[in-house]
């Protein structure tokens, strides 16, 4: 069931077009992952479906609801965590996650205790005294101590360091576990590679690939060292093979996965000492959209 559908979505400020033509859909108890650099479109989209900014065209519904006009009632049912947190800098941390779950008319203690200890949080300290980090940490707290059927994350683990992210990691995987739905808005390529179900990639405005890791996988290359008994010839002649490199014995290169049956039949011949492949990762898709983009605006300016 689609908790979180965008269709068509267009944002323009003046002659500007900040989205273009967005399309996402994120389900009940499912991972979302909204990834692309900075500049491309993701916290405008998570404005517009936050009920902050009114789209130009298309449509944003949360739980069946019109983000803009429907927005009071779904803030009853959603978490939102920044990736810039301000906070009131009289108040102290512990008081401003207990102000976030009474707005939410939930009030459970024990949660909270747990968060604020798990994320190594000192709730008594004035928010002002509170590095970037730490004011992350009181957002997330005040999240997920929340309940909320879906929780929209832009850039959360912004100033964490590694520990706390995967303490975060943690808590959206039991959000899951309970059914809930997570929008993750990430640059944080590893982060969405562990966590989401499916990704939706957005550059300039404009979704450019979405579905499942898998189904994105057949866009980019696995990474494969190999040492052969006889030295390995004719690499180059062969179709989908890239960034071939001599390491001490062995030869690194990329394969399109295609054409993998070819290239291991290839490389079988000259006696294979050591064969290691692992799979591509989200980055390496990523990298690879964004250089074949660039490479093909520039050829077709000049």
């Amino acid at each position: 069931m689609s908790v979180l559908t965008v269709n068509n979505l267009t944002k323009q400020f003046g002659k500007f077009t900040a989205l273009d033509g967005v399309n996402i859909e994120v389900n009940e108890g499912e991972i979302y992952g909204f990834i692309g650099p900075n500049g491309a479109g993701k916290s405008t989209t998570i404005r517009v479906l936050l009920g902050i900014l009114k789209a130009t065209q298309g449509s944003a519904t949360i739980f069946g609801q019109d983000a803009w006009s429907d927005a009071v009632d779904i803030h009853k049912h959603i978490a939102y965590v920044p990736g810039d947190v301000n906070l009131w800098p009289n108040l102290t941390g512990g008081e401003v996650i207990d102000l976030f779950v009474k707005l939410r008319g939930s009030n459970n203690q024990s949660r909270r205790e747990e968060l604020i200890e798990k994320f190594n949080l000192d709730p008594t300290k004035k928010c002002r005294t509170y590095s970037k980090g730490n004011r992350q940490k009181v957002a997330l707290v005040a999240a997920f101590a929340s309940d909320a059927d879906l929780y929209i994350l832009d850039e959360p683990t912004s100033g964490l360091d590694p520990l706390m992210e995967q303490v975060f990691q943690q808590y959206v995987l039991e959000m899951k576990n309970k059914g809930k739905s997570v929008l993750l808005s990430s640059h944080i390529l590893s982060e969405v590679e562990k966590l989401c179900d499916r990704v939706g990639i957005i550059r300039q405005g404009k979704m450019i690939e979405s579905g499942t890791l898998g189904e994105l996988r057949h866009l980019t290359r696995v990474h494969m060292l190999v040492e052969t008994k006889q030295p390995l010839t004719d690499l180059n002649e062969l179709k989908g093979v890239h960034a071939i490199e001599e390491k001490d014995q062995a030869v690194s290169f990329q394969v399109d996965a295609e054409a993998l049956d070819n290239v291991i039949k290839h490389v079988s011949q000259f006696g294979i000492v050591k064969l290691e492949s692992s799979p591509p990762t989200l980055e390496d898709l990523f990298m690879r959209h964004y250089e074949q983009k660039d490479e093909s605006e520039v050829g077709g300016a000049s």
